[in-house]
Formats: structure tokens, C-alpha cells, sequence
């Protein structure tokens, strides 16, 4: 039977008792200065938080009965004799507090509750951060709003909460010994800016509606001095005015070199009636602005960073510098782009940049993108054993109007397979020797997107829709410029297949065929609707006039059947 007790001591022995959470002592801050008529209840309902292990009113040189109503209502009260503002009120309950977490609540709050109280104190507790803050619904923030918020998007960008001077916060104590107490009004806003720059975590939280005396306007005069004292001297204190200031002319002057320099690259390809000499002088004189402002940025930058802490202060830095790197990823692209376009043969440096060609469909046409981006094209020769096949990029048959394993005719003997191309060469276009000298184009030629209708011109195309077991052909013919086209829906025993566009000539004749047999013939007219019958299948083609323009001019009777159907 010992053998049981050696098995369950092992499992017992192998049983990982999870250490138990370390108690947090919670103290709650209460400045007051004559606030003998709502302090009593603010201590009250503080009281009723489970959690919290002490609360501490700190009377700064009241001249009513605010200390013995906090006496009363069973908080330890600390007294200034004389008033020194709400930052030292704050500082000295801070160093009085014996606990991990250190609440600061006002004591002039008429409907104070235990729920606002947790949702303050909650997130430290569980974890989520080390300093919450309050935002909540009230009827003043004249500081907030005109003061405190501009400055704080004009220094601190990265700092965006809604009521950064709300007054009521909290904190673990050991954060808080990092952070430079403010003595007056300043305080909110500096732990704000000190914990962010600082990179200690702070989480705004929304504690519902509040009431409390509303400041009358020459308080607000002295509050928003010094708020406004306290964002300027952190903004000095952690080399935002140097990032501003002086970094911010020398980003902008870079600004000018890199949009010089891209000016005159511009000018040099692109704009023909300026001299090559003027577009050269623009980007050398571009290229001499933007890297000496650049190597003042750069060394004034990391002079900034050795000299403040580091914290949050590389996202404000970015944003600020945001510009100026906007500004260098399109002169690298420009640049990349004119180095992809450079060939070096025979002595000779040639660069010729070839810019894609944005579609944007105007018309009420058929199609799958309004708006598309295609091209360029360069022609390769095909691979073995592909002779007859032309690998063309999507893009590109969506320019022609066809789709992989359609089929192009160039010549009276020679019809050609339509291929998708190969992985990694999405815009190469590669086609068999024959096809190169009928089209009359070499290996590395580049095709523009919108060139591909005069280089195909005369190409007849064979388009193939699949269908319910039905294979419908279409047949056309490229020509090089766009014309009025015509949309068709094709119905086939009462239920619509196809729908497309193109070319039709009025009072010219098409035929339609079955399993290669002409089984209908029409004389097209604007918005005609032909009938016809096969066997047990009714077809009706409807045809619609439409604002719109194609390069598919579809094939004639004394040249190709129009539709082909084969069951």
C-alpha cells in the first residue's frame, strides 16, 4: 500500500500553487481650501470603496470649518496655515501617504460616487497602467479648451486626451517619486507631461457626469497662467522649443532642398519646354539645401535626444519631422524609379522613365474596375516550347478585352494562345518570334498601357464565356482608336448569360453560329433586340446604345461570326 503514498506525494509535490497577489494599500488625496460644505461627503462616499485604506484631506490654510468636517466625517486631516495651492497640497499628502496607490480627488464634488471612485482606482489595481486619469462631462473647461489644448498640440502632439487638466487622478506611488509636483495650478497638466515623456503608462477614463462650484473668471485668469507656465517651462525643459523652433526652420528648409530636387527631376523628364540646363541647376541647387538642413536636423535631433528622456518623445518627434520624411520617401521613389528605367550599353547612359497609365471610366460601359492603374509593358521573347502562346499581364487583357485561354489571330495561318504570365514577371509580355516581328517590336521595347491598341491593331480576338455548361465565343477585332460602342445582354432560354460591349456598325450584318453552323443572321440597328431559335433553345440578344466608347469592334458577316455557341 505505500506505493499509493509515494504516487500521491509525487502529484501533490507536482502541483504549481500560484503565489499569492501582493496586498496594495490604496490612500485617497483630498486638497481643500474652504470647502466646508461638501468635503464631509466626499469623504463619506469615499469611505464606502472596499479597497481604499486611508484618506487624507489636506486643508491648505482654510479659513472655515473644512478641517473638522473632514475630521468628522472620519478623514486625517493635514493643515497648511497657510494657503500654498493645490500643488502642495497634493505634494504633501503624497508624501504623507503610506501606500502603494495614491488617489487625488477633489473635495468640491457634489455627486461624488463610490462607482466613479472604483473606475479611478480599478485599472492600476488589475494592472492595465500606472496612472489614470478622469475625463468627464461638465459644464466649464474654458482652460481646458482654449489654453491647455493648443499648447499641448502645439508642443506635445502625441498627447490627445480630452480633458488633460480634469483634476482627478490616480496612481501608483512609485511612479509618481519620478514626476515633479507642480505647486498650483500647473500640477494636472505637468504629471501629464511628465509621465508621457517619461513613456509611464496613463489611461484616461470616463467617469460620467460631475458638479462642482464653477471658478469665477479671475480664478480662471490665475489657472490659466499657470497652466500655461507649466506647458511652456516642460516644453523647454524637454527640448520641445528646439524641436519646434530652431529643428522646425531647418525641417522646413529641408523641405525646400528635397521639393527643389524633385522639381527639377521633374522638369528634366517631363516637361519639355524648360531648358535641360534649368531642371539641372534646380536639382543640384535642391540636392545642396536639402542634405545640409538635412545634417542639421539629423546631429540637432540626436544632440535633443542625448539631453531629454526618452519615453514618448520619439512619437512627437516623428509627427514633427513627419513632413520632412514625406518628403524623402518621394524623392527615394522618384529616384528608384529613374534607376529601374536606367540601361547602360555600349558607352551610353540612357534613362527613360515609363509611368503607368491610371483608367478612370467615365462612361455607363461594362466593367469590372472604374478605376484602375496599368502598364507599363516590356516585351520578352517566349520561353521553349511556348511558340504558340502569348504571355500577357492581367492588366493587359483587361485593356484588349480578353482572358486567359482566349485566342489571338494576327496573321491568316497563325492563331495564338492568350497565357497568363509567369510568377515574379506580373508586367512582361512575352511573345514567340513571329509575333514580335508581326507587331514589330524587340525584346526589352516598353509598352505604355495605352499603346497596346495600336501595337494589337487588326488582331481578331476569339473571347470564350463559360456558362451553365454552355461555352459562348465572341470574336472581335482591335483597332486603334476608341469608338461609340454598344452594351448587349444575351438571353438564353429566359435566363440572362452574358452581358458585354463593343463596336457595331449600323446597317452592317452579323451572324450568329451553333457548334460552328450559322444559324442566324441580323442587320444591326441602335437598340435592336433580335430572336431566333435552335432546336429547343430560344435566344434573344438585346442590344443597348450607351454613352460609352470600345476598341473591340466586333467581326462582320464577310468577315467572322459575331457569337458562337457551342452546347
Amino acid at each position: 500500500m505505500y506505493w499509493f503514498f509515494v504516487i500521491l506525494a509525487f502529484l501533490l509535490a507536482g502541483i504549481k500553487t500560484q503565489k499569492p497577489k501582493k496586498y496594495q494599500k490604496v490612500s485617497v488625496i483630498i486638497p481643500a481650501y474652504n470647502e466646508e460644505e461638501t468635503v464631509a461627503k466626499v469623504v463619506e462616499v469615499i469611505s464606502k470603496v472596499s479597497f481604499v485604506d486611508e484618506i487624507i484631506v489636506v486643508n491648505d490654510g482654510s479659513s472655515d470649518n473644512t478641517a473638522e468636517e473632514a475630521m468628522k466625517a472620519g478623514a486625517r486631516v493635514i493643515t497648511h496655515e497657510v494657503n500654498k495651492g493645490k500643488g502642495e497640497a497634493l505634494n504633501t499628502g503624497y508624501r504623507e501617504a503610506e501606500c502603494d496607490i495614491i488617489a487625488f480627488i477633489d473635495a468640491d464634488i457634489y455627486n461624488l460616487t463610490s462607482a466613479k471612485v472604483e473606475s479611478m482606482i480599478k485599472p492600476i489595481l488589475e494592472g492595465k497602467t500606472d496612472i489614470t486619469k478622469t475625463k468627464f462631462s461638465r459644464a466649464s473647461g474654458r482652460v481646458t479648451e482654449l489654453t491647455a489644448k493648443p499648447l499641448l498640440n502645439f508642443f506635445f502632439p502625441e498627447i490627445s486626451f480630452e480633458q488633460p487638466l480634469s483634476g482627478q487622478f490616480a496612481a501608483r506611488k512609485e511612479v509618481l517619486k519620478k514626476i515633479n509636483f507642480e505647486s498650483d495650478y500647473g500640477v494636472d497638466v505637468g504629471i501629464v507631461i511628465d509621465a508621457d515623456v517619461l513613456g509611464i503608462s496613463i489611461m484616461e477614463v470616463d467617469i460620467g457626469a460631475i458638479e462642482h462650484d464653477m471658478s469665477p473668471l479671475s480664478d480662471l485668469n490665475l489657472m490659466a497662467n499657470e497652466v500655461v507656465r507649466t506647458i511652456i517651462g516642460r516644453a523647454n525643459k524637454y527640448g520641445r522649443v528646439v524641436m519646434i523652433d530652431d529643428i522646425g526652420y531647418d525641417i522646413r528648409m529641408a523641405i525646400v532642398g528635397l521639393s527643389l530636387t524633385i522639381l527639377g527631376l521633374f522638369t528634366i523628364f517631363f516637361v519639355k519646354f524648360v531648358p535641360l540646363a534649368i531642371g539641372v541647376i534646380i536639382s543640384i541647387l535642391g540636392i545642396i539645401i536639402a542634405i545640409y538642413y538635412i545634417i542639421k536636423v539629423i546631429v540637432k535631433s540626436i544632440d535633443m535626444f542625448r539631453k531629454t528622456p526618452r519615453g514618448n518623445l520619439l512619437r512627437s518627434f516623428i509627427k514633427i519631422h513627419f513632413p520632412m520624411i514625406i518628403s524623402i520617401i518621394v524623392l527615394l521613389l522618384m529616384i528608384s524609379t529613374f534607376i529601374g528605367a536606367a540601361h547602360f550599353e555600349h558607352g551610353v547612359l540612357s534613362i527613360e522613365p515609363n509611368s503607368r497609365n491610371l483608367i478612370i471610366y467615365a462612361d455607363d460601359s461594362l466593367r469590372d474596375n472604374a478605376i484602375s492603374v496599368r502598364g507599363p509593358y516590356t516585351v520578352d521573347t517566349a520561353i521553349e516550347n511556348e511558340s504558340n502562346e502569348i504571355r500577357m499581364p492581367a492588366e493587359a487583357m483587361m485593356t484588349l478585352g480578353v482572358k486567359a485561354n482566349d485566342t489571338i489571330q494576327l496573321d491568316a495561318d497563325n492563331v495564338y494562345l492568350i497565357n497568363n504570365t509567369r510568377d515574379g514577371e506580373q508586367d512582361t509580355l512575352r511573345l514567340p518570334i513571329e509575333v514580335k516581328k508581326l507587331l514589330d517590336v524587340e525584346d526589352g521595347d516598353v509598352i505604355q498601357n495605352s499603346r497596346l491598341k495600336d501595337v494589337f491593331e487588326g488582331a481578331l480576338m476569339t473571347h470564350s464565356h463559360e456558362v451553365n455548361n454552355t461555352t459562348v465565343v465572341e470574336k472581335f477585332i482591335i483597332t486603334s482608336r476608341d469608338k461609340h460602342s454598344a452594351n448587349f445582354e444575351l438571353i438564353l432560354d429566359n435566363e440572362s448569360i452574358i452581358n458585354s460591349s463593343g463596336i457595331f456598325k449600323n446597317n452592317e450584318s452579323y451572324d450568329v453560329s451553333v457548334n460552328g453552323v450559322v444559324v442566324d443572321s441580323f442587320v444591326y440597328k441602335t437598340n435592336l433586340t433580335e430572336k431566333f431559335k435552335y432546336g429547343d433553345h430560344k435566344f434573344k440578344v438585346v442590344f443597348t446604345d450607351t454613352n460609352s466608347t470600345s476598341i473591340k469592334l466586333f467581326t462582320r458577316q464577310n468577315q467572322d461570326t459575331f457569337l458562337d455557341f457551342d452546347f
